[in-house]
């Protein structure tokens, strides 16, 4: 059930509507973007929704997956001074919220009605625009729930269940050189090698500051990390960044690497596949 202002009542019971829809994506960091359809910014709950152009009452396309559900997707212009390319690549749009609402603009005060919220999924760029699909509840529902029985332990790293305080874990540095967008040097490094193999790197400086990326491998004899994927900018000597070590969630690197064998969520004597279909 939607809740309606009286005044906004009156008017969407009124014979002529001056109306705009809205849209608001909150990032993961907090940041906000907003846009309207209106041909002029609107201000509501202390928020500008700009009229730029980037968004449109026909972004909004509702199809169907294989499943026979529907999607609904959203598209708009990129703009580096708002969406830009870059921040997509980087992942600063993974998992943002999205609410769409539509308001008076003649009366901003008089509220909003909030059409549907959701979260951003996957995000494709094309000829100058981005598409991105909007999840909902629904999602949710569709979701597998149960364990499974596996060698490898179920849990991520410093998660739920798993024990290991990943936030202790954490180390700060800066570039002392650089190879290409995927790989760079810090000689002031001294962890032994493969220490944050399959961790994370958070950029705090430079070009990539706020993106994030999942470490490949990091070669202790050259201080050198692996990225498993490039940056989006170029990563320059000098830029800051923070680290977390990786788990290949084998039984052996939870006992010796990290002393928690005992929470380890994995089954490592499970037989194999080839050992069930061992002849007698």
């Amino acid at each position: 059930m939607k809740t309606i202002s009286p005044a906004l009542q009156a008017h969407l019971d009124g014979e002529l509507t001056t109306l705009a829809d809205i849209v608001k994506i909150t990032r993961a960091d907090g940041i906000v973007k907003a846009f309207t359809t209106h041909d002029a910014n609107i201000e509501v709950d202390g928020i500008i929704y700009k009229a730029d152009g980037a968004f449109s009452s026909a972004a909004m396309k509702s199809g169907t997956d294989g499943g026979g559900e529907s999607v609904l997707a959203v598209e708009g212009i990129l703009d580096s001074a708002e969406i830009g390319e870059d921040d997509i690549k980087a992942g600063l749009y993974d998992g943002a919220r999205v609410e769409f609402a539509v308001v008076n603009w003649a009366d901003p005060s008089q509220g909003k009605i909030v059409m549907r919220r959701g979260w951003l999924g996957e995000v494709t760029l094309a000829g100058g625009k981005y598409i991105a699909e909007l999840r909902g509840m629904r999602d949710l529902l569709q979701r597998r729930i149960g364990g499974a029985y596996t060698p490898e332990c179920r849990y991520d790293l410093g998660g739920a269940g798993c024990g290991v305080d990943i936030e202790s874990l954490k180390v700060s540095g800066s570039v002392t050189g650089t190879i290409d967008n995927s790989a760079f040097v810090d000689y002031m490094r001294g962890e032994t090698d493969g220490y944050f193999n399959y961790g994370k790197i958070v950029w705090t400086s430079g070009a990539n500051a706020g993106a994030a990326m999942e470490i490949k491998r990091w070669d202790a004899l050259n201080q050198t990390f692996y990225l498993w994927l490039p940056m989006s900018k170029a990563i320059a000597v000098g830029n800051s960044y923070e680290a977390l070590p990786g788990c290949d969630k084998r039984f052996s690197t939870c006992k010796g690497k990290y002393s928690n064998g005992v929470n380890f969520g994995g089954f490592p004597h499970l037989p194999g596949v080839d050992r069930i279909l061992q002849y007698p």
